[in-house]
């Protein structure tokens, strides 16, 4: 079992999220082991469109935090964020002669946990 999924205590979950999971890995990657108010910070100033669901579920999971466990969110450390794929959406357009090309639109599963610093981890500076 990972140490990392044993020490979570708090996680939100986003599905059905019409981004590609690709383009919203780029964005998990950037916040992922940060504590909330790093995270908070890179989302806020994020170019990519999929910081913005990206940023709703952090924002749910320190929620869940303070309402469900009474914890301090700004405590709190993202111990793993993934982005899942979800079903893709076929569509088609039609091209030259009669035919037609498909068009995947591609949806994601976005989990973010979020826990406690380990106890003999000291911060790591930039």
């Amino acid at each position: 079992m990972n140490n990392a999924a044993t020490r979570d205590l708090v996680s939100a979950t986003a599905k059905y999220v019409r981004v590609s999971p690709r383009k919203a890995r780029l964005v998990a990657d950037l916040v992922r082991g940060k504590s909330v108010t790093e995270a908070r910070a890179i989302l806020a100033f994020a170019t990519r469109d999929a910081a913005v669901p990206v940023r709703k579920v952090l924002e749910s999971a320190a929620a869940n935090a303070d309402h469900n466990h009474g914890l301090q969110s700004e405590d709190l450390v993202l111990t793993h964020v993934t982005v899942d794929p979800g079903p893709t959406i076929k569509r088609f357009r039609p091209r030259a002669r009669g035919s037609a090309s498909p068009i995947l639109k591609r949806t994601s599963h976005i989990t973010i946990g979020l826990a406690e610093p380990a106890e003999g981890t000291a911060r790591k500076g930039r």
